[in-house]
């Protein structure tokens, strides 16, 4: 399939092929054709295969034909739950929408100064693109009009249920018409995202794409065992001055861990800068603009940044801190194998990592590789083998029906799968006043027979 049978207006399709996508993702192949006759969709889509356009492509078609409400407010109302993705949406919407005329975005976001987004919102506004929160005062203030709204498009659904901003959307969606069509977009499809589909979506059509473990087949996982913080950064220093790696985000823990890791790999002669919630919306967007562009090789991020960035020319994934949720780890590592190129995700862990480790294996299904760099070794040593064999071998498991019966003198013995078993068990007898003693010629350690 083309993007051609997909019947899009032939001005996108124009902008499509500019951006050189010929095919469409199986996400894009199955949510356009329903949201463009209309249907509400709950859509489980991984970062990294191309959900931005599926709900973009077809709510610029809508926009190719006139709203029948006259006013200034949205016909499209995209909530993200981070200020990143609300920028990667907006970039999508611009360049997917370059040959329309005259399709107004506008983003309102937390940091934007409020003398600008008010200036924003006086003026006309197809597509609007917000985080819950920041829309949330401009309604309460009655800057926005509704009238004319046709799609509420809520992407990353899940992420913005674990960030506590569930309640700000469903405030939003009771000040929107009732006509409207909505979009759910969620990495993940658990009974939690069942509840608020069914309390904003009207008989939707639910679409579910790629699993966890697919959307990691061509990024290859490393992991690096650290003994300490100085371990760590010479392990760092070294795979940053690979000539293989072309640009790498590295991940930290905390917002100050970030600042302090990209001033260290600026002063070893790194093109690095951190990205993180404490920096100013100008900053933020100098940053990222300088990482799209190619002028950024190093960028050090928390992970706001996990699902806000996407650009192919991320190669490397590193981990310098564990993320404590599973699921963020697969966020982080899906910032590189991007549009189907291949990634390297490279994880550092100590011993107090051992528990989280073992929980991203089992979430994504997949044995990490160990790795060592000659002279950087690590003097701790948590597991033997380097290799994914152990994970593919299949697991025995065998079950025994255990059950009591009585012999011939009336003693209690255990019997396996109907045969006598006398390991470890010993026999016992009452005496004439009811005392229990055990048999003299008991044998505890007599094997299975």
């Amino acid at each position: 399939m083309s993007f051609e049978n997909l019947n899009l207006h032939p001005l996108i399709l124009k902008a499509i092929v500019d951006s050189g996508y010929t095919t469409p993702t199986p996400i894009q192949k199955q949510a356009i054709p329903e949201i463009l006759v209309g249907h509400d969709i709950i859509a489980s889509a991984q970062t990294g295969t191309g959900k931005t356009a599926a709900f973009m492509l077809p709510a610029l078609h809508l926009l190719t034909a006139p709203s029948k409400v006259h006013g200034r407010g949205p016909r499209i109302l995209v909530l993200t739950p981070t200020r990143e993705l609300a920028l990667q949406v907006s970039e999508a919407a611009a360049k997917y929408g370059k040959y329309l005329n005259r399709v107004k975005v506008v983003s309102i976001l937390g940091g934007m100064p409020y003398p600008l987004q008010n200036k924003l919102l006086s003026q006309p506004v197809d597509i609007l693109v917000a985080t819950p929160g920041r829309l949330i005062d401009h309604i309460q203030r009655g800057r926005i009009n509704f009238l004319r709204l046709e799609m509420l498009v809520l992407d990353e659904a899940d992420r913005m249920l674990d960030m506590g901003f569930i309640d700000d959307v469903e405030k939003i969606a009771l000040a929107i018409p009732a006509t409207h069509q909505t979009l759910l977009f969620s990495a993940t499809l658990d009974s939690a995202i069942a509840k608020v589909a069914a309390r904003l979506l009207k008989s939707p059509k639910r679409i579910q794409i790629a699993t966890q473990q697919a959307r990691l087949e061509n990024i290859e996982q490393r992991l690096h065992y650290v003994d300490d913080i100085s371990h760590k950064n010479r392990l760092l220093d070294h795979l940053l001055r690979d000539m293989e790696l072309k640009q790498a985000i590295v991940f930290t823990a905390t917002k100050r861990d970030a600042d302090t890791l990209a001033d260290n790999l600026s002063a070893q002669g790194h093109e690095a800068s951190a990205l993180h919630g404490d920096m100013n919306q100008r900053d933020r967007i100098r940053t990222l603009t300088k990482l799209r562009h190619g002028r950024l090789r190093v960028l050090v991020a928390t992970d706001v940044a996990a699902r806000g960035i996407d650009i192919v020319g991320i190669t490397h994934v590193i981990n310098f801190d564990l993320p404590k949720s599973a699921e963020d780890y697969v966020h982080r590592i899906g910032r590189t194998g991007r549009a189907g190129t291949p990634g390297i995700a490279v994880s550092f862990a100590s011993g107090k990592d051992s528990a989280n480790l073992k929980k991203i294996e089992r979430f994504t299904g997949h044995r990490i590789t160990s790795h060592v760099i000659p002279g950087l070794e690590s003097r701790y040593k948590p597991r033997s083998d380097t290799s994914d064999t152990s994970r593919d071998r299949p697991s025995i498991s065998r079950k025994r029906n255990r059950s009591w019966s009585n012999d011939s003198e009336g003693r209690s013995f255990s019997s396996v799968n109907g045969n006598r078993c006398n390991n470890r068990s010993r026999s016992f007898s009452r005496d004439n006043k009811g005392n229990l003693f055990r048999n003299s010629n008991s044998n505890p350690y007599t094997s299975i027979k």
